[in-house]
């Protein structure tokens, strides 16, 4: 199950039409904060645990953290992926690598032993759309590990994803005998 999940959260930030009033534009001059989030989550998680400046959740049966400090205007999304003891060198590198250009605004972490895909941003500044398009990001990043390492569609250029990407999937078609 390792699809692109932007379009999907997407969905649930947008209501349908006539299922509930539609979103509105960002408020001029009013930055996010603690309130304002809890309302977003409400409305994307099913069921969500914790407090205001700790929630957590799932999104696409991965466990989603949203960690925030007003007071420090920080805001940081986690997924945790796997052991950091599990991580060889080669799967080290990649991630390296995707962190250059296909991890996008989310990134590769390691914290407490655990490999963690995360979105760290200024709480303040952030807009809904800001923390939708984040959200999915880390999401896809946690899913795409041992595969694409990508966040989402795109990938930066001037790294080695692209390659990396595209020799895997040769050796995937020769090993299935398509070539």
């Amino acid at each position: 199950m390792k699809h692109i999940l932007i379009a999907v959260l997407m969905v649930f930030a947008v209501p349908l039409a006539g299922a509930e009033e539609p979103v509105q534009p960002e408020p001029a001059g009013q930055g996010m904060n603690n309130q304002r989030l809890q309302a977003i989550i409400d409305r994307i998680a099913g069921e969500v645990s914790g407090r205001p400046g700790l929630w957590e959740f799932t999104v696409h049966g991965y466990q989603v953290s949203v960690i925030t400090d007003e007071k420090a205007n920080r805001m940081r999304i986690i997924v945790p992926v796997t052991k950091a003891e599990n991580i060889g060198s080669e799967q080290m590198k990649r991630l390296m690598q995707a962190n250059f250009d296909s991890a996008l605004d989310a990134r590769y972490s390691i914290a407490r032993g655990v490999l963690w895909s995360a979105f760290i941003h200024p709480l303040s500044e952030l807009s809904e759309r800001q923390f939708i398009d984040g959200l999915a990001q880390t999401v896809n990043l946690a899913g795409t590990f041992g595969d694409s390492y990508s966040s989402g569609a795109l990938i930066f250029g001037g790294g080695d994803s692209k390659q990396e990407q595209d020799r895997r999937y040769r050796e995937i078609i020769e090993s299935e005998g398509a070539i």
